[in-house]
């Protein structure tokens, strides 16, 4: 297994965070930069969606854990790997912790997990900046 965790801190509330954290996942939120979701089904374990990056064609995840104002994570199977993607929140005295982690698992992911997993985590710190700066605006409104 191969895994990459990216956590910060904001003055926001876990539901100011979650709010943007759920838009975006059900496709209500896009802003520049930002992967696309659309949801196949309501906003709850099991549902599947697709994902797609900036400049990456569409992809099928499922979500796999749901605990509102607290955790959210889908799985994706792509060759014979699978990633999980988990956000998990901490509250804090006047703020939230955010854990972002990728985890890749499968027969080769010791092999294919350190080449491949920065590439997806690369940008971790600047989704997690502008999930915060959306979730902030969404708080304003």
């Amino acid at each position: 297994m191969w895994a990459h965790d990216y956590t910060a801190t904001t003055d926001l509330s876990p539901e100011q965070v979650w709010a943007a954290l759920r838009a975006l996942h059900t496709g209500e939120l896009t802003y520049d930069g930002a992967d696309t979701f659309e949801l196949h089904g309501p906003f709850a374990v099991g549902t599947e969606l697709d994902v797609t990056p900036v400049g990456q064609g569409t992809f099928r995840s499922t979500i796999v854990e749901l605990v509102e104002n607290e955790r959210y994570a889908d799985r994706t199977e792509y060759n014979g790997l699978t990633l999980l993607f988990r956000h998990t929140l901490e509250a804090l005295d006047g703020g939230t912790r955010v854990t972002h982690r990728l985890e890749i698992s499968g027969d080769a992911a010791d092999a294919v997990g350190p080449e491949l997993g920065p590439q997806i985590s690369g940008d971790f710190d600047e989704s997690m900046a502008a999930l915060f700066e959306q979730a902030a605006r969404l708080a304003m409104k």
